[in-house]
């Protein structure tokens, strides 16, 4: 069985799991979290989205955010935008790694963007242009890659198209996303093999969502594929606000955990990661949706 000596973990808890939150989180707080995760070891931190605060008022503060983090040699700080006044947003509050947002599905296109995948590629292609002559790297998603809430199954064909079109765009990465967490290790390695054909393998990254508790197979399902680039959580924040069946990502912690048990490297560590996760589930006022940190009763980080 193949496994990789290395993955790295993209932290995408700062915004793609506080975007999903009811409340209003105080960037103080998100500030420090993203300080905590960097602490912890994590090279790729996910902090914010230059979005409307009319779609997503969560993340209203996201220049303050990007101005008040303590940013730590080595650890990028990448931010999603979703056309040109975002990127404009973006860089002017100092973002050095931005990402797009398409989907794989239709239905979930027009839902969430208001667009087509097609209409929404043309606006990506312009800013991933604009991001370019500024020689900013741009990382690209592709949602419902596993499954849709409106149209149900979604072709592996359909991925790998899309996944492509970005890649071709420009974009370094392309993270693959169950945005509603139904797929299973079969599919994941499906999925991936058909978009391996069109992306080099080393530039494909999962992202699972873990709502019928697959997320942890599927990843390694995909590490017995080649993927090392794998994105998570830190304590299960998350979801998704267009997909309402969808649970959170999966635990930061608890892919950690299973990393570390195979002997596969990250460079970070649990127990400050478990600490970050317990400081941000203290505030939002729940445990940690992380199965390490709860099984071990790490209310104080300690992880034996």
């Amino acid at each position: 069985m193949y496994m990789p000596k290395r993955v790295t973990m993209v932290e995408v808890g700062p915004r793609d799991g506080l975007q999903n939150e009811s409340s209003i989180i105080p960037a103080a707080v998100k500030i420090a979290l993203i300080n905590r995760l960097a602490e912890a070891g994590l090279q790729v931190i996910e902090a914010t989205s230059f979005v409307s605060p009319k779609w997503i008022p969560q993340l209203a503060d996201s220049s303050t955010v990007l101005a008040g983090i303590e940013r730590r040699p080595g650890v990028r700080y990448p931010v999603l935008v979703p056309n040109l006044k975002g990127l404009e947003g973006a860089l002017a509050a100092g973002a050095e790694e931005i990402a797009v947002f398409a989907s794989a599905s239709e239905a979930f296109s027009r839902k969430n963007i208001n667009c087509s995948i097609a209409e929404s590629l043309e606006r990506f292609a312009e800013v991933i242009d604009a991001a370019k002559k500024q020689r900013v790297p741009v990382r690209g998603y592709v949602s419902c890659a596993l499954g849709c809430p409106y149209e149900g199954a979604v072709t592996p064909a359909a991925v790998a198209a899309v996944a492509a079109r970005l890649f071709d765009l420009g974009c370094y990465e392309i993270s693959l996303g169950d945005t509603i967490g139904a797929g299973t290790p079969g599919q994941a390695q499906l999925m991936v093999d058909t978009v391996a054909k069109r992306v080099p393998l080393e530039q494909i990254a999962v992202h699972f969502h873990d709502t019928y508790g697959q997320a942890l197979a599927n990843i390694m399902a995909v590490l017995e594929r080649g993927i090392c680039v794998v994105d998570s959580s830190v304590a299960g924040l998350g979801g998704c606000p267009y997909a309402l069946s969808a649970s959170g990502n999966v635990a930061s912690e608890d892919l950690l955990y299973m990393l570390n048990g195979l002997g596969i490297e990250t460079g970070v560590d649990l127990e400050r990661l478990v600490l970050a996760g317990n400081y941000v589930s203290g505030f939002l006022g729940r445990p940690s949706g992380s199965k390490v940190a709860r099984a071990a009763g790490c209310t104080s980080g300690t992880v034996t």
